[in-house]
């Protein structure tokens, strides 16, 4: 692992950092090519359930993002679990993003899932300034998904993300990004480092549909209706569809477009662009 260190005097108390150093003295751990190619080499060979511990000992400040999909809801499973093995250790907190566009049955999921999971915190984020979709259509117009999805993406996903991880200090997320979901998931890794410097851990990202719906179904884990009704990847209910018999598991997911990712995973630069472009609309806005 590279280590950066600040520069600091008043950070370096007395020349050493340790696990009782103040939260400001300890050094950013920052994951080289090399140690992220040994990790995932090492992590390939284990089950979903001793990565998830690998995780929950390796990194302080470990959060989940969920938007309640299968394998989301196996992954706050097998970490309740863990939590019952292992009690003398932090919980990992979770993050909902609320783009005020979820269908019902996913709210109601995130309700069944709070009375299963009890002892699980949920942060729910929504769009900066808005609470219903009401309020979002006001500030930035009726079917913004449709007249720029870019743009969409960036205030009713990645933005709040952003936020999220800021104010909770957050380290490191687990995501719920499997290879079997296809397009530029193919070639997933287990661990990556985004353009940011966000560690994320992808613990089932070996697992099929197959194994993860299999998993739900043991384990009596609740589970959003819209599967029993064709859907198998469910996000926002104005680009999502259910697929059909032999399509790929997100091809539901902006059907009829070349998009794949809903931007919280894309490349920093991209959205970079998409701020921007927002931030010139505000100006103009203000001006007018």
């Amino acid at each position: 692992m590279g280590i950066h260190r600040e520069s600091s005097s008043s950070n370096l108390e007395s020349g050493y950092a340790s696990g009782s150093s103040s939260h400001n003295a300890l050094p950013q751990i920052v994951l080289t090519k090399a140690h992220l190619k040994y990790i995932n080499a090492t992590l390939n060979n284990l089950q979903p359930y001793e990565i998830l511990r690998w995780a929950k000992l390796t990194f302080p400040n470990l959060y989940q993002t969920t938007a309640f999909g299968v394998t989301g809801l196996v992954t706050l499973d097998m970490l309740s679990k863990l939590q019952r093995e292992q009690p003398e250790l932090p919980g990992v907190d979770a993050i909902f993003l609320d783009t005020l566009y979820h269908f019902q049955e996913t709210l109601e999921l995130v309700e069944k899932t709070k009375k299963r999971y009890p002892n699980v915190n949920l942060h729910v984020y929504k769009p900066e300034g808005c609470d219903t979709a009401e309020a979002f259509e006001a500030k930035h117009g009726k079917e913004l998904w449709k007249t720029n999805a870019d743009l969409y993406d960036w205030v009713a996903k990645v933005e709040p993300a952003q936020r999220a991880y800021n104010e909770l200090d957050v380290a490191a997320v687990l995501t719920g990004r499997r290879r079997s979901q296809g397009a530029k998931r193919e070639s997933l890794d287990i661990v990556e480092v985004d353009e940011a410097g966000l560690i994320k851990i992808n613990p089932l990202a070996a697992w099929p549909f197959k194994d993860v719906q299999n998993y739900i179904k043991e384990n009596n884990v609740p589970y959003n209706d819209l599967l029993d009704r064709g859907y198998k990847s469910v996000g926002d209910w104005h680009s999502t569809e259910p697929v059909k018999e032999g399509e790929d598991e997100r091809a539901g997911r902006w059907k009829g477009t070349e998009k794949t990712e809903c931007g919280i995973h894309n490349k920093r630069s991209k959205l970079e662009k998409v701020q921007l472009s927002e931030e010139k609309i505000e100006d103009i806005m203000v001006g007018a």
